[in-house]
């Protein structure tokens, strides 16, 4: 699956004298000129304390082995997220309740199996990763992708999306900036329907006689990411489809990339519109 939405030391001293000196009468500065002529050499300047580094992207694991049995998890997110406080601290609660679930799960399933020799009945992994989809001046667009496996004959596995607004210092679903999903669907659905039918054509390499199966999800189904092709607006948007929303899970996920049109920037809220611009 493709992604798809990126100090004071000595010198105050300096600034304080220069800040004196602007106030003080013109015989108080020469006098001040003399009696530095003739003072001790000034001491040398201290050294900068060095910057501290940027924050960096988080690529945190916890993984545990009992015999045969093992479990792994892991939970990372790019740079862009460690610079804004809160968003980590979202992130970082999140990624902890998840890790203790996993642990009190697999800790059931030791003992539940204890006398089995199924080893997928005790195995769990956990992955979840976040990348950034757009990076625009307001916003921060991010997509996270999931994979899970608890036993059984495969894993499973989904995605996700989130907007930081960093005027509201708060985060959105990407449906959040939108009027209503009923908006979103007029605006996208058709175009949607027939980008996905020939995915999915390409994909099988053969054409879908009954699609009743299957039938076209709606857009309230589906992963909506929004992008921006100039780092100044957003003017695309994603629709992902996991596996089994859309076909088999044989078939995977389909993600689809679609420019923002006119329609879409009217299902736009008021108080967003000018974060959203038409796509090419």
């Amino acid at each position: 699956m493709t992604t798809a939405m990126f100090h004071i030391g000595h010198g105050a001293s300096l600034v304080l004298g220069l800040v004196l000196a602007a106030c003080s009468s013109p015989e108080d500065e020469v006098a001040s000129a003399r009696a530095d002529q003739v003072a001790a050499p000034a001491a040398p300047a201290a050294p900068a304390a060095p910057t501290a580094p940027a924050p960096g992207a988080s690529n945190f694991t916890d993984n545990a082995d009992e015999g045969e049995a093992n479990r792994e998890f892991s939970y990372s997110w790019p740079a862009e997220v460690s610079a804004i406080p809160a968003l980590t601290q979202r992130l970082t609660a999140e990624r902890d309740k998840l890790l203790a679930k996993q642990k009190a799960d697999w800790q059931e399933s030791l003992r539940e199996f204890a006398d089995s020799d199924c080893f997928g009945c005790v195995n769990r992994d956990f992955l979840k990763s976040w990348d950034v989809v757009a990076d625009i001046p307001r916003f921060l667009s991010l997509s996270w992708e999931l994979y899970t496996y608890t036993g059984g004959a495969h894993g499973n596995s989904g995605s996700g999306g989130l907007v930081w607004d960093r005027e509201a210092n708060t985060a959105l679903a990407p449906k959040d900036l939108f009027v209503s999903e009923a908006a979103l669907q007029d605006a996208l659905y058709t175009r949607w329907c027939k980008a996905l039918q020939r995915d999915r054509v390409t994909r099988l390499g053969m054409e879908i006689a009954d699609s009743s199966t299957f039938p076209c999800p709606d857009v309230a189904e589906l992963t909506v990411l929004l992008g921006s092709s100039n780092k100044t607006h957003f003017d695309r948007i994603g629709l992902i489809a996991d596996p089994y929303v859309a076909g088999s899970y044989a078939e995977g996920s389909y993600e689809l990339t679609f420019p923002v049109t006119a329609q879409v920037l009217a299902a736009v809220k008021p108080r967003y519109k000018a974060a959203f611009a038409l796509g090419k």
